[in-house]
C-alpha cells in the first residue's frame, strides 16, 4: 500500500500552488497528520495515510524517503520577512477599502495571521524545492505570495482585524466564518462605535461591575432562560482569566470575550439598532458613561428591540417605578429584563402578598434591590421566618425590608450568627429584635470586619462590658459607622476641645447618640454658643452631653437669652432639661409655653425685653385659642 502511494506521488511532475493551498488548508486543520497527494489523473485532493486504515512504517531513508512535514514551531523566520508580510497584508486591507492607518495597525497587531502566511509561503517554498517543481509559486515573489494566500484563505481579512482587537486566531478564525456575509469596512466600523459611544471608559471604579457580576451570580436561585445562561458562561471566560471578574469593566481586557461569546454583536447594524438603543437608555436614566457596565453585565440587551424592552418595563410599572426608577433598577440589575427574572417577580408579589407584607414595602425593597428578583421565594421563605422568630412580622418585617432589603439576600444561619453576637454582649432577644427594627443595617453589617472592631473602639475609650449593652440599645448606629471618617474625628475633636479620654467615654455612656453628631454641623457650633456666649467651661457638657441633641436656634438661644434678661444663672440641665410648660411656669410665670417654629430671636443684648414681650405675647395668644 506504501509503495503505492509513493508512486502516485512520484508521478505528479509539481504541486500547484492551488493544490498546495488545499493541502495547506488541510494541513492547518489536521497539524499531526502526514499527507500526501494523489497524482493529477486522480485528484488534486489530499488524505492522510490513517485514511487507508495501514500502520505508519518507520524505515530507513534510502528505502522510502518522506516529504517535509510542518513542524510545530514556525519556520524561521527573519524580521525582514515579517516586515514584507506586513506590508503585504497592509496592502491588501487597503484593496478591501480599509484607510492606509487601519491597514498598518492591523498588520502590526496581528502576529499570529502574520506568522501563519509567513509559515504557509515557507512550506511552499519548501515543498517546491523538495519536489524539484517549477509551479506557479516559484513565479510569484514572497509579498505577492503572502497576497495570494491572504486571498486563498477565504476571511477577506476578517482575522486578521478580529486578533488585532484582542482575539486569539483560533477564536478570530472561528467568529470570522460567522460573519461571512459582513465587510471588513463594515465590521471596523461597529466595533469602532462600540468600544467609543458604548464600552468607552466608564464609571467602574474599584471593579464595581465584576462586584456586581458576582453578587448577581451568588443571588440566582431561579432557574435561568437562555439569555442569562450565555451571560453566565461569559462570566465564567473572565473569571477563569487572570484577575478575574475584577477585570470585567476594563473593555480592553474583556472586549475579546464579549465578541468570543456573543459574535452576533458584529451583525447588529449601527445607524438602525445601536445608536437608538444608546438614546433610548439615556433617556430612561441610564448614563453614557454607565452604558457598557449595563451592557457586560447583560449582553443580551443589545439584541433586544426597543419595543420588546418597553413591553418588558411595563412589568415593573407595579411596584410603582417610573422609567427613571427602571433606569436605576438596570444599572444595579440589568437581568430584570431577561425572561426567567420578569417570569419570578409574579411568584415574589405573591410571596409577599401572602405573608400580609404591605406592598408599598416590598416595592420600595425592589426598587432599591432588585437582586431580590432572582431570588426563589422558599429562599425568601427562610429568611422571613428568621425574622418572625424575633417578633417582626407584617408591618414592621415591611420597615425593615424597605430600609435594608439585602438582608432579605443572607443565608440564615449567618442572620443567627449576628443575632448570637449580640446575645453573647448580654443584650435579651427581645432587645435583639428592637435593635433590627431600629437599625437593619447593623444586621447586614460583617461580624468580624465591622461589628467587633467597633466594640473594640469603644472599650478602648472606657466603654466596659458592662455599659456596652446600654450603649447599643441606645445607639445602634455606632456599629455601622465610619471609624476614620466619623467617628475618630468627632472623638479627637472633643479632646482637642479640652476633655479627656475618661470624660468622652462617660458622655458616650450617658448620652450614646454623641458619636452621631457632626463637627462642623453640631459639636462645634454649639460648643462655641457654650464656651463664647453662654461663657460656661467645657466641662458642663460631660454632666449634661444631652445638649447636643437641642436646637441652637429653636432651643438654646432663646431660653439662654429668656434666663440672661432675668439674670438667672443655672446648669444646662436646669436650662434644658425642662419641657416648654414648666420652662414657661418657672421662669416666666406663664402656665404653657408655645415657641413658633417660624420664630427667630436676636442675639443682640439690648433686644432681651423685645425677645421676652414677644414669647409673652405668643403665650397670651396660645392661651386665648
Amino acid at each position: 500500500m506504501l509503495g503505492f502511494l509513493w508512486g502516485c506521488y512520484r508521478k505528479c511532475p509539481h504541486m500547484s500552488t492551488k493544490s498546495f493551498s488545499i493541502h495547506w488548508n488541510l494541513k492547518s486543520q489536521f497539524p499531526n497528520t502526514c499527507f500526501l497527494p494523489f497524482a493529477r489523473r486522480c485528484s488534486l485532493n489530499a488524505f492522510p495515510l490513517s485514511f487507508f486504515h495501514c500502520p505508519r512504517i518507520h524505515s530507513p531513508k534510502p528505502y522510502l524517503p518522506q516529504p517535509p512535514l510542518v513542524q510545530s514551531n514556525p519556520y524561521n523566520q527573519t524580521p525582514h520577512d515579517v516586515t514584507q508580510a506586513r506590508e503585504s497584508i497592509s496592502e491588501y486591507l487597503q484593496e478591501l477599502g480599509l484607510s492606509l492607518e487601519d491597514s498598518i495597525s492591523i498588520s502590526s497587531n496581528s502576529p499570529k495571521y502574520v506568522q501563519m502566511l509567513v509559515d504557509g509561503v515557507k512550506e511552499l517554498e519548501e515543498w517546491n524545492a523538495w519536489n524539484d517543481s517549477n509551479g506557479e509559486g516559484d513565479s510569484l515573489g514572497f509579498k505577492e505570495m503572502i497576497i495570494y494566500m491572504a486571498k486563498e484563505k477565504g476571511d477577506n481579512g476578517k482575522v486578521a482585524f478580529l486578533e488585532s482587537v484582542g482575539l486569539p486566531l483560533s477564536s478570530a478564525m472561528s467568529v470570522a466564518r460567522y460573519l461571512s456575509s459582513e465587510s471588513l469596512p463594515s465590521i471596523i466600523r461597529k466595533v469602532k462605535y462600540m468600544k467609543e459611544n458604548i464600552f468607552s471608559a466608564g464609571d467602574d471604579k474599584g471593579g464595581l461591575s465584576g462586584k456586581n457580576a458576582r453578587r448577581m451570580m451568588m443571588h440566582l436561585s431561579i432557574s435561568s432562560d437562555e439569555d442569562v445562561q450565555q451571560t453566565l458562561s461569559f462570566f465564567e471566560k473572565i473569571e477563569a482569566r487572570r484577575g478575574g471578574l475584577e477585570i470585567l469593566g476594563l473593555v480592553d481586557a474583556t472586549f475579546r470575550f464579549l465578541l468570543e461569546s456573543f459574535p452576533r454583536l458584529l451583525l447588529l447594524p449601527v445607524e438602525s439598532h445601536l445608536e437608538p438603543m444608546v438614546e433610548f437608555l439615556e433617556n430612561i436614566g441610564v448614563p453614557r458613561r454607565s452604558m457598557g457596565n449595563v451592557f457586560l453585565l447583560f449582553p443580551p440587551i443589545l439584541f433586544y428591540k426597543i419595543q420588546g424592552i418597553k413591553s418588558k418595563f411595563l412589568t415593573f410599572e407595579k411596584v410603582g417605578a417610573a422609567y427613571k426608577d427602571i433606569g436605576k433598577m438596570l444599572l444595579k440589575y440589568p437581568w430584570i429584563l431577561s425572561t426567567s427574572i420578569q417570569e419570578n417577580y409574579e411568584q415574589i408579589l405573591l410571596f409577599f402578598e401572602e405573608e400580609k407584607i404591605p406592598k408599598t414595602s416590598v416595592d420600595r425593597a425592589i426598587r432599591s434591590w432588585p437582586h431580590l428578583l432572582g431570588c426563589s421565594t422558599s429562599k425568601l421563605k427562610l429568611m422571613v421566618d428568621q425574622f418572625g422568630e424575633l417578633g417582626i412580622r407584617n408591618k414592621k418585617f415591611g420597615r425593615v425590608i424597605a430600609k435594608s432589603p439585602q438582608l432579605l439576600l443572607k443565608k440564615p444561619q449567618e442572620f443567627l450568627q449576628v443575632v448570637l453576637f449580640f446575645e453573647e454582649l448580654g443584650l435579651a432577644q427581645e432587645t435583639v429584635g428592637k435593635l433590627v427594627s431600629r437599625c437593619p443595617e447593623v444586621f447586614a453589617a460583617n461580624i468580624d470586619t465591622t461589628l467587633k472592631k467597633k466594640v473594640e473602639l469603644l472599650a478602648e475609650f472606657g466603654i466596659s462590658n458592662d455599659h456596652l449593652p446600654r450603649v447599643i440599645k441606645k445607639y445602634p448606629e455606632v456599629l455601622v459607622s465610619d471609624v476614620n471618617k466619623t467617628l475618630l474625628p468627632r472623638i479627637n475633636y472633643l479632646m482637642e476641645m479640652g476633655l479627656s479620654r475618661r470624660e468622652i467615654a462617660l458622655m458616650i455612656r450617658r448620652f450614646p447618640p454623641l458619636l452621631g453628631y457632626s463637627i462642623k454641623e453640631v459639636l462645634k457650633p454649639k460648643l462655641n454658643f457654650l464656651l463664647n456666649t453662654i461663657g460656661k467651661p467645657v466641662k458642663d457638657v460631660v454632666g449634661y452631653p444631652r445638649y447636643f441633641s437641642y436646637s441652637l436656634e429653636k432651643k438654646i438661644k432663646p431660653r439662654f437669652w429668656v434666663l440672661k434678661g432675668k439674670n438667672i444663672e443655672c446648669s444646662l440641665e436646669v436650662m434644658l432639661g425642662k419641657n416648654d410648660e414648666e420652662f414657661a411656669a418657672e421662669f416666666m410665670g406663664v402656665g404653657r409655653m408655645l415657641v413658633s417654629p417660624s420664630a427667630t430671636f436676636s442675639m443682640n443684648c439690648c433686644n432681651i425685653k423685645v425677645i421676652i414681650g414677644n414669647l409673652c405675647k405668643c403665650f397670651i395668644y396660645r392661651q386665648s385659642l
